[in-house]
């Protein structure tokens, strides 16, 4: 493995992967390496896109497992988000710049928690995405809204089974 996992790198890993593991990178350069999603994870993600498109959100403008630009002070990480919605259709690209995305929704994977919903929410907002959400693997499937700040960090604007959260709509949490 080479000392420094360029972005183009880390696709080919992923190319190259015949078990359908994700492989990102943090700014700094740190490798996570995370299973494949079962089928709970599918679930959960198939059921927010499907609220999103019923919504009348341009399907152009919702993706899954998008890779995603992070800029770091050394160089880019990339990371790939379960879904992403973004204000304008994209290029065709691995690795997408975070400028149009709006929102990243993260479903939090078992042994993924402290990436999900600490490193990611510190990366993401020094990147200024406007919103990332988590959704945990409770009982409730609880999600977390995190909206960005003024001073560049998130708040936490609501928390809220993905239940009670579908039967709203989009326009009420999203800022496309």
């Amino acid at each position: 493995m080479p000392a420094i996992i360029t972005l183009d790198d880390l696709a080919a890993m992923i190319s190259a992967d015949t078990h359908g593991r994700r492989y990102e990178t943090s700014p700094e350069g740190v490798l996570s390496v995370v299973p494949p999603p079962d089928s709970e994870h599918a679930v959960i993600a198939t059921r927010l896109m499907a609220w999103l498109i019923a919504a009348g959100l341009p399907l152009e403008q919702i993706m899954q497992v998008a890779g995603v630009r992070i800029p770091g002070p050394d160089g880019d990480g990339g990371r790939i988000p379960d879904l992403t919605v973004w204000s304008r259709p994209q290029p065709r690209a691995v690795w997408l710049a975070v400028d149009d995305l709006v929102l990243a929704i993260e479903i939090v994977s078992r042994g993924s928690e402290a990436i999900d919903q600490v490193a990611k929410v510190s990366e993401y907002a020094s990147a200024g995405i406007r919103q990332y959400w988590t959704v945990a693997r409770d009982p409730a499937q609880t999600v977390t809204l995190h909206r960005l700040g003024a001073d560049g960090t998130y708040e936490v604007t609501a928390k809220m089974p993905l239940t009670w959260l579908l039967q709203t709509v989009p326009a009420d949490h999203i800022d496309c």
